[in-house]
């Protein structure tokens, strides 16, 4: 793994790669919302209010709208009565997919429970 740009001392974290990949996947609910959609292809905005539950209605759209912008997702509007919106990864979502998966393993491996064996 090639650090050597990610560990400076002369540069703002927010000017390195690593810095860059956190604003793009921080926060409380964007990787939740990544996972979600890696894992079910397309959502609507319901499906993932309920698979999160914890987030409103409001942060939900408000994080949907940042994830769209920075191309992670795409949003897909059908112009009909009702409207129907869904939500999936972009190609760019899903070259985080490896990200994710390495952080999951981590966790796996690294959970207290499994620690204290």
């Amino acid at each position: 793994m090639n650090t050597e740009n990610c560990v400076t001392t002369d540069l703002d974290l927010k000017d390195t790669g690593f810095g860059y990949t956190l604003s793009l996947i921080g926060g409380k609910y964007k990787m939740i919302i990544i996972y979600w959609l890696a894992e079910h292809k397309v959502m609507r905005h319901n499906e993932l209010k309920r698979r999160i539950g914890t987030i409103s209605f409001k942060t939900l759209g408000i994080t949907l709208k940042e994830l769209e912008a920075e191309g992670i997702i795409i949003r897909e509007e059908y112009p009909q009565i009702p409207p129907k919106v869904e939500y999936s990864l972009s190609e760019r979502g899903r070259s985080l997919i490896p990200v994710l998966d390495i952080i999951c393993e981590w966790g796996e491996s690294n959970r207290p429970a499994l620690l204290a064996k």
